[in-house]
C-alpha cells in the first residue's frame, strides 16, 4: 500500500471540511449560514439565507466532497476498509470542519456522494430509506439517526454487500451520532427543516 493511500482518510477529512455553505452564504449575503434555522452549515440553511439557486450549488459541492475522495480511493485500488475510512473521513470533515471552528453541517449530502462514487443504486436506496423513515417518524433528525443505523443492515439484506455496505456502516454511524444533537428539535416543515414558531 503506497503512502498516498494511507493518507486518503486525512485528505478526505480536509475535502469534507471545505465549508461551502458558509463561504457561499457569506459571499452572497454577507452573513453566517449558521445564524439561521437549525444553526448548522447545511443546504437548507443556505436556501433560507441565499435562495434555491445557491442552495443547489452548495448541495452539488457537498456531494462532490464525498464523491471525489472515495472515487480516488477506488481508482487507486484501496482495500474496502480503507475506502470506508475515506468515506467516513469526508463525512466527519463536513460535520466538524477544521476551517470553521469545527461547526459544520450534518453530513447527509457528503455521505450520499461517497455512496454515489461506488454504486448509484446504493445512493438511491439510501435516499429512499431516509425519505421513508422521515414519513414514518415525522421528524427529520430522528429519521436520519435511524437511517444511519439501519442503512448497512438494509444493504446487507438486499444483497449490497461490497464496498458500499462498509461505507454505509462507517458513514452511517457518523450520521447517526451527528443527528443526535437535533433529536429533540421541533419542526414545522420537514423537507426544509424549519423550527416551529
Amino acid at each position: 500500500m503506497n503512502t498516498l493511500m494511507m493518507f486518503l482518510p486525512i485528505l478526505a477529512y480536509l475535502s469534507g471540511s471545505l465549508p461551502f455553505s458558509i463561504w457561499v452564504t457569506r459571499y452572497v449575503k454577507g452573513v453566517d449560514v449558521r445564524d439561521a434555522g437549525s444553526g448548522h452549515a447545511t443546504t437548507t440553511n443556505t436556501i433560507r439565507q441565499a435562495g434555491f439557486g445557491w442552495g443547489a450549488l452548495v448541495l452539488a459541492l457537498d456531494i462532490a466532497k464525498g464523491f471525489l475522495p472515495v472515487w480516488l480511493a477506488l481508482r487507486l485500488g484501496g482495500e474496502p476498509w480503507l475506502i470506508a475510512l475515506t468515506a467516513a473521513g469526508a463525512v466527519i470533515g463536513h460535520c466538524w470542519t477544521v476551517f470553521a471552528q469545527f461547526r459544520g453541517g450534518m453530513g447527509l449530502a457528503t455521505f450520499g456522494g461517497a455512496l454515489l462514487a461506488v454504486n448509484w443504486f446504493a445512493f438511491v436506496i439510501g435516499l429512499g430509506l431516509l425519505l421513508l423513515l422521515t414519513l414514518i417518524v415525522h421528524h427529520g433528525a430522528r429519521a436520519s439517526v435511524f437511517t444511519g443505523l439501519l442503512i448497512a443492515p438494509v444493504f446487507w439484506l438486499i444483497g449490497l454487500r461490497g464496498v458500499e455496505m462498509w461505507i454505509a456502516l462507517s458513514g452511517g454511524l457518523v450520521i447517526a451520532f451527528r443527528f443526535l444533537t437535533d433529536w429533540n428539535r421541533k419542526y414545522r416543515e420537514l423537507w426544509l427543516d424549519r423550527e416551529k414558531r
